[in-house]
């Protein structure tokens, strides 16, 4: 090992003071670059480091697959995008800038983790006039997406449940965020007109999750007589409801229905809401309406004590743009816009492919279902869009028991397609799966 000079002649040497030289070699003693060794001096520590194996080059056998370069995606029917060209970024960045003014400093803090009340407010007095929702300010919990409120209830709920019931076919990600939590979900299958209250009975579950407005995939509206029959359910087995809201803005035919937790008397109804859909995904603002008989737990369980996940900048200029009017406005253009793209969707769909297709769950939300009768099964009509540039989505996951699933279904979201892109890809759609 290589001996370094004395702190004498290195101070001397570099013209620097023996404190410094001091300090550095106790630094480097420290950190093990050397070692000190009585009445001999300080010695290098020679470092062995393991050689790490040069990557191999790697042939290509015979019966593996060559690499082939994907085809580029030109028109991507995914569900969840939304038309970001129109969200209002002027309003948005002045309500901003107004949050970071020296006299709102309050907001450079934590804040409630509940969520802000000014927040709350706006959100109650939304609900109440769109939806009918009957709630107060103290009842709403605000989170970083429904996935993240439906965690909070779930520890909730898991010291008196075990198992919930969930549509069928119905939201992957909250099915899998259940089994997650530990909870055995029981498929409930659908009819005409929504959930089979008559499954529920005999699941014995106390819990379920619906998207009654709006069902998630398959687009059905649950009807008044059905809505009572599940809130009779609910009192009857002391059970909870626990109602998607996911994207009720937009209904293009006829106004939207109020929500079930608005006709219920026992309050037996969890209701959860998101803002992404009207405004951008990557805003992250959900919220929860809990019944009073989940809220005192809320409390009691130190579910006050988690940090808030949402940006408190982002809650206050949301409140802003709720208080000022904006919020109102921006659903009645997002209703139009996406409106008009529905209609292009469904146009283009009957004119070019009507004779082999047919749409499932038209007239709301953001998505449409589309069976397709030509012979190829989900993968293969998947495949062959991709071909042409097209990305269309499999319904398959949406079903608990995957081998019940249509065969031949794909999805098709349009909120992120401009109107000339939709068309263009129900065209190419058409190419891609004219020939099979």
């Amino acid at each position: 090992m290589t001996r370094l000079p004395s702190i004498r002649a290195l101070a001397s040497h570099l013209h620097i003071s023996r404190n410094t030289v001091e300090q550095a070699y106790h630094q480097l003693i420290a950190e093990g670059y050397v070692q000190s060794r009585p009445r001999s001096g300080l010695f290098v520590i020679a470092l062995e480091l393991e050689k790490i194996p040069a990557p191999s080059t790697v042939r290509q056998t015979s019966f593996e697959p060559s690499k082939q370069v994907k085809p580029l995606v030109q028109y991507d029917f995914r569900y969840g995008n939304v038309d970001a060209s129109h969200f209002p970024v002027s309003i948005w960045r002045k309500l901003s800038n107004q949050c970071l003014q020296p006299e709102q400093v309050e907001l450079f803090s934590y804040g409630d983790s509940q969520g802000e009340y000014e927040l709350r407010v706006e959100i109650c007095k939304y609900l109440y006039g769109s939806r009918g929702v009957n709630c107060s300010p103290n009842q709403i919990v605000i989170g970083a997406g429904v996935q993240y409120l439906l965690g909070i209830l779930a520890r909730l709920m898991r010291s008196s449940q075990s198992s919930i019931g969930m549509e069928e076919p119905g939201y992957d990600g909250v099915r899998t965020m259940f089994q997650h939590y530990g909870f055995h979900v029981h498929p409930i299958s659908l009819e005409q007109d929504g959930l089979n209250i008559h499954e529920l009975y005999e699941s014995n579950t106390k819990v379920v999750y619906i998207t009654p407005s709006h069902q998630f995939p398959y687009g059905m509206v649950m009807p008044f007589a059905k809505r009572i029959q599940l809130l009779k359910w609910a009192e009857e087995q002391d059970g909870l409801i626990i109602e998607d809201d996911y994207d009720s803005e937009f209904r293009y035919d006829g106004k939207p229905i109020p929500a079930l937790q608005s006709l219920d008397a026992h309050h037996r109804t969890v209701y959860l809401g998101t803002f992404s859909k009207c405004l951008l995904p990557s805003l992250r603002i959900a919220y929860m309406v809990l019944p009073p008989t989940l809220l005192a737990p809320y409390h009691t369980q130190d579910y006050r004590l988690y940090d808030q996940t949402v940006s408190r900048f982002h809650q206050k200029t949301l409140e802003l743009f709720m208080r000022n009017g904006h919020w109102e406005a921006h659903i009645r253009k997002m209703r139009n816009v996406y409106q008009k793209k529905h209609s292009a969707l469904l146009e283009t769909i009957q004119a070019v492919m009507g004779h082999y297709t047919t749409v499932v769950g038209q007239g709301a939300g953001l998505h449409i279902l589309l069976r397709v009768h030509n012979g190829m099964s989900e993968s293969e009509l998947i495949h062959a869009a991709a071909n042409e540039g097209v990305k269309v989505y499999a319904v398959s996951p949406f079903w608990a028991r995957p081998d019940q699933a249509e065969a031949s279904m794909v999805q098709l979201g349009f909120g992120g397609l401009s109107m000339d892109e939709i068309v263009m890809g129900v065209h190419a759609l058409h190419r891609s799966w004219r020939h099979s």
